[in-house]
């Protein structure tokens, strides 16, 4: 089984990609990338492809066309490609070291640390935190003090001595 559960794109032609004329597409495309890169609506988890097509008064249909035909994938990946971009800068800024993962996801517009961890891997086929650790310098040290969970050992017989804590890494 796949880490992650990433299953393979299947390649299907859809019609209505050739009814869009090359220079509405140009015109589409333009507008797409200032919106989603100039305007970083890729940071806006809530921003659909609906909305897209809304704000420049077409159809999702138009959309999908310009990103399948334009860009080569779906308007997911699209936007994907820059959130993992700007995570992947974040994580190795000095200055957000001490985020941890679901921050960063939330910063660059994913709704959950999952669907961040999909993607990047998908992009990357590294996980985030294994990207950070390997482009962290090596002198770094966080400044925020990270809460270690201590696990208590359980047993069945009654003990006559304090359970001793066991710190979980």
């Amino acid at each position: 089984m796949a880490k992650y559960n990433i299953t393979e794109k299947k390649n299907r032609e859809a019609a209505y990609r050739s009814l869009v004329s090359p220079q509405l597409m140009d015109e589409l495309e333009e507008k797409i990338n200032n919106i989603i890169i100039i305007q970083k609506k890729y940071k806006d988890k809530d921003y659909s492809a609906k909305q897209l097509a809304e704000d420049l008064n077409t159809n999702t249909r138009y959309i999908s066309a310009v990103v399948n035909v334009r860009f080569h994938m779906n308007y997911t990946s699209y936007v994907n490609k820059y959130r993992i971009q700007e995570a992947m800068s974040l994580l190795i800024d000095k200055r957000y070291q001490d985020l941890n993962m679901e921050d960063i996801s939330d910063m660059v517009g994913f709704a959950n640390r999952q669907s961040f961890y999909a993607s990047f891997f998908r992009i990357n086929n590294i996980t985030p935190r294994e990207y950070r650790t390997l482009h962290m310098p090596p002198d770094f040290k966080p400044t925020r003090k990270t809460k270690k969970r201590k696990r208590v050992a359980r047993s069945s017989q009654p003990q006559t001595q304090p359970q001793t804590a066991e710190v979980a890494q």
